[in-house]
């Protein structure tokens, strides 16, 4: 009998102006070679900890960037998924500012809008609906949302951030009241950005403490 394939598959999903894009990479090998497909690559035993040490070193080793938030998604498994044989495929999704991404000069690397995805290799298309799901769930009572926003951002920005992901827009008022309530943001020095007619906007960033975690909304937005 032979071995189960066993791998980590990471959906990054980053901001191109005002839509949702994966990060799609070329393989290099067969099944599929040639075709874009999301990043991904088998578990190391004697190197990874766990599948979330896995997915880190795949992200690094194939987009040479590390990804702010990564966040275990689901487990997809089963004899028909892969060509080579039954596998299991512990995936992740990972929020990326773009920015992060343009500062790659690397043809290899295609940041393709999701409504412009097409058939992907694999089960990829549903791990990446998988993880526009939970995205977007999550949106609604997280902080998650900040980390497509990049290092600083304003205000207005982050609240365009919110309404593209959930897909409404929000009221400014209530917008900001919430936002302090949660005392989730440090305003950043003496940094401001310019907004046109208007004064200039006070930049912020993500507190220290909670760059690695998640704060929840007690209502949501």
């Amino acid at each position: 009998m032979s071995a189960v394939i066993c791998t980590v598959d990471i959906v990054l999903l980053t901001l191109v102006g005002e839509e949702l894009a994966a990060v799609l990479l070329r393989r290099e090998h067969a099944p599929f070679q040639g075709a874009l497909a999301i990043p991904g690559g088998y578990v190391h035993p004697e190197d990874d900890l766990s599948a979330h040490d896995a997915a880190m070193r795949v992200i690094k080793d194939k987009t040479a960037i590390v990804a702010p938030y990564l966040e275990q998604l689901a487990t997809f498994s089963g004899a028909a998924r892969d060509p080579r044989g039954w596998s299991v495929s512990v995936a992740h999704y990972a929020l990326v500012p773009h920015a992060l991404l343009a500062a790659r000069a690397d043809a290899a690397v295609h940041i393709v809008p999701l409504s412009q995805l097409g058939t992907l290799p694999f089960d990829h298309n549903g791990m990446i609906a998988t993880a526009l799901d939970r995205l977007r769930n999550k949106s609604q009572y997280s902080s998650l949302p900040c980390f497509l926003a990049g290092d600083t951002f304003t205000l207005p920005q982050l609240q365009r951030i919110y309404e593209l992901l959930l897909g409404e827009p929000l009221n400014k008022v209530s917008f900001r009241r919430k936002m302090s309530e949660m005392d989730m943001l440090d305003p950043v020095d003496g940094q401001f950005e310019a907004a046109g007619a208007h004064r200039p906007a006070q930049l912020y960033r993500l507190k220290a403490a909670l760059r690695q975690t998640l704060t929840l909304l007690e209502r949501g937005l």
